[in-house]
């Protein structure tokens, strides 16, 4: 039935009334000061029934546990009033036993540890059950969705069923109906005590016994853990669905989540402006209170005004939740209403339309782009708001990542370490998948990388300014450190934190081809037409082009010419071979510099400890080497006066980005032998060929003008790739 004004000639007791102690009666109102309770009380008296807007404010901003706030509307507004129409206070029954004890307790402010029975709690809880289980008790809903209910939920009154119909109808965005249903779950709160909503006990009954039975029945954190196993083995299809349709109102009212309005309510009034559960105001409505308070969580001390910790946990809790799925973050929905219709449609799996946001950030409007560009750069300083991906990666992080993941602050190290292991046997394919789209995510923006935006911001500022994909920034900052480290300056330029966060995104990029994307974008053609059997990752589709080499269209093989030069001059960015003779390093070149690590593995190849497949790797990289000098630095450095010398003929023939097939170093054996090289030079040109007389395929010069013609089928069996051709020299 439909609640009632509290008649004109209410008496003060239930006694005065003549009420037996089996007859419901109204509660009259919330914990008041004593001095508006007076007032209250007083307009209950014949002839007016009604409390003043003033006083009507008070006594609503004073309602806290366990009395449920929801139990009233939140103000004369939210009916519909103006500020200053009086309004009859509206209230749910209670029996008469209960009636004396509230009133003796809600007549002043409650005394610290003072509270109300359970027999008295229980029956406001029953009231609150029925306004779920029966829509009709709420004139509002059965005034405005009428049609919705004929057409979505006809047949469905029993145990909650039509509000729940309702509120999947609400969910999905069909009808105008959401307003009605905040309204109702505002007055029930089954945000305090899931056990009001019996349709969702009913089908989460099974799950709660098993993932939740260490939580006190009715405790507000049941719903929370059933959350945190959304989409697990232990999640059943039909609570999924009870507990998303009711948490997409939950969401869109911070008070409605009694553990966080508990923990942050103080912060809330610091830090946004709000003073109560009353607080509806334009400026800050209230889903806008929790964006306000993950802007705060995530700050610096610098930066000032933090959240308390305990309200920081919630807020995190709150964010993890909301990873799970675009609905239930109110101001993304909002926002990217058009481009999840545009770009996201068939994406319907668990966590596919946040992916989906994230993979067309650069097509966005410009309102959805900066909520998720925002929630992105958040996920990148705490990966734990990623929940799905936190749970695909729960082995690595466990036999990997422990030592980070169970830090109280995540500052990007959880989703480092996760890099940095995608490739240990603990790794599945939902983790590798994951890690790997947020590093193709982040290289949109190098906000998206928490640790390295923190350690290179200022030098982004200075040096790379405008600069916003991060691989751009990268290739500006690592320029720069280059340019310098080659003319010797005495201070460089990017600061030392930054160098060194600056190399491991180097090393991460070096591991997939897709996290260098000019060079992908170059190459996809070649990929596909050499390499199509390759799987992305640890590099193996670079080693694929780097082995095709002369197969390449000529754009895919400038870039890969440039790729390897870079990786000569540093071979720590060789990802193949550092993963190759990772164990080799650690036994011969322990102490060496990485940028000598190539030229420490070439000293010990022939070892007998080497390990064979490290020593394979070597000699792919000596015959890389060997078809240009710009490929060897060692001896490019030795011979930079010899080779303009003596081979200018050959450079001016030379492009920038295509080997000299080893004829520069062909032109420096010949000088030799006429021993007119100087010293540093000679010495390289020794060693040069040394290495070729044990092994020919050093020698490309010797390939070219002698093998293709005379050991053809020789060659072909070793695989050596050349271009065909016949020479008189040999």
């Amino acid at each position: 039935m439909p609640l009632n004004p509290i008649p004109s000639s209410l008496p003060r007791s239930p006694q005065d009334a003549g009420l037996n102690a089996s007859q419901p009666y109204p509660l009259l109102s919330p914990q008041v000061s004593p001095g508006c309770w007076s007032e209250c009380l007083s307009t209950l008296s014949p002839p007016s029934p009604q409390v003043s807007p003033g006083c009507w404010s008070e006594c609503l901003s004073t309602l806290s546990p366990p009395l449920s706030p929801g139990l009233l509307r939140m103000s004369p507004q939210d009916a519909g009033l103006n500020a200053s129409q009086p309004y009859p206070l509206l209230s749910p029954q209670v029996s008469p036993g209960c009636w004396s004890e509230c009133l003796s307790n809600l007549s002043t402010p409650l005394s610290p540890g003072r509270t109300v029975s359970e027999d008295c709690q229980g029956e406001m809880l029953e009231y609150r059950r029925m306004l779920i289980e029966d829509f009709s008790l709420s004139p509002e809903i059965v005034l405005h969705c009428r049609g919705e209910i004929e057409t979505h939920c006809s047949g469905l009154h029993r145990k909650g069923r039509t509000l729940h119909c309702l509120m999947r109808v609400g969910r999905g965005g069909q009808g105008n109906i959401v307003p009605q249903l905040q309204t109702l779950i505002q007055s029930a709160d089954p945000g305090s005590d899931y056990r009001i909503d019996r349709a969702l006990n009913e089908a989460c009954e099974s799950v709660i016994q098993t993932a939740c039975k260490h939580i006190r029945s009715g405790d507000p954190m049941i719903l929370s853990c059933l959350m945190e196993h959304l989409y697990t083995e232990k999640m059943v299809e039909d609570c999924e669905s009870r507990l998303l349709e009711l948490q997409y109102f939950i969401s869109r009212d911070w008070k409605l989540d009694p553990i966080l309005y508990k923990k942050c309510q103080g912060d809330a009034a610091r830090l946004c402006h709000t003073h109560g559960w009353n607080e509806t105001s334009e400026l800050m409505p209230p889903g806008a209170v929790f964006s306000c308070l993950y802007r705060h969580a995530y700050r610096t001390e610098e930066q000032g005004r933090r959240l308390s910790r305990d309200c920081k946990v919630e807020v995190q809790r709150i964010l993890h939740q909301r990873a799970l799925d675009v609905k239930l973050d109110p101001d993304l929905q909002k926002r990217c209403l058009t481009d999840l219709g545009k770009w996201c449609s068939d994406k319907t799996g668990t966590g596919q339309e946040l992916e989906c946001l994230q993979d067309h950030l650069e097509d966005l409007l410009s309102g959805c782009g900066e909520v998720v560009g925002n929630l992105t750069e958040l996920q990148s300083e705490d990966i734990h708001i990623e929940a799905l991906l936190i749970r695909a990666c729960q082995p690595v992080i466990q036999s990997h990542c422990h030592d980070v993941s169970d830090n109280q602050v995540d500052t990007g190290d959880v989703m480092e370490c996760l890099v940095q292991n995608k490739h240990q046997k603990e790794m599945n394919s939902k983790c590798t998948v994951g890690v790997t789209h947020f590093q193709l995510i982040q290289m949109k923006d190098f906000r998206f990388s928490y640790k390295f935006k923190m350690a290179c911001k200022e030098d982004v500022l200075k040096l790379c300014p405008n600069i916003k994909k991060k691989v751009d920034v990268v290739i500006c900052l690592s320029t720069t450190v280059r340019n310098d480290t080659l003319q010797d300056v005495k201070e460089q330029r990017v600061s030392l934190k930054c160098r060194k966060q600056l190399r491991v995104e180097e090393l991460e990029m070096s591991e997939d081809i897709r996290l260098e994307p000019e060079l992908y974008d170059v190459c996809k053609t070649d990929i596909g037409r050499l390499c199509s059997n390759v799987v992305f990752g640890n590099a193996q589709m670079m080693e694929c082009l780097k082995e095709r080499k002369k197969q390449l269209s000529q754009q895919c093989h400038q870039r890969v010419f440039k790729l390897q030069e870079g990786e000569m001059l540093d071979p720590e960015l060789d990802y193949q071979l550092m993963r190759v003779c990772k164990q080799m390093i650690k036994r011969f070149c322990t102490d060496v510099d990485a940028k000598n690590m190539l030229q420490c593995l070439k000293q010990n190849k022939n070892s007998e400890l080497m390990d064979p497949k490290c020593k394979q790797m070597i000699t792919k990289r000596q015959i890389t080497q060997n078809t240009d000098y710009r490929l060897n630095p060692i001896l490019r450095k030795a011979c930079k006066a010899d080779i303009p010398k003596f081979c200018q003929p050959i450079l001016n023939k030379a492009s920038d980005d295509s080997e000299l097939e080893g004829q520069v170093i062909g032109c420096l054996k010949l000088k030799y032998a006429d021993q007119r090289l100087s010293p540093d030079c000679e010495d390289q040109i020794r060693v040069i060929l040394q290495e070729s007389a044990l092994d020919y395929r050093l020698d490309p010069q010797l390939q070219i003008h002698c093998l293709q013609i005379h050991c053809a089928e020789e060659v072909r069996s070793v695989n050596i790739d050349w271009t065909p051709a016949t020479d008189p020299l040999c």
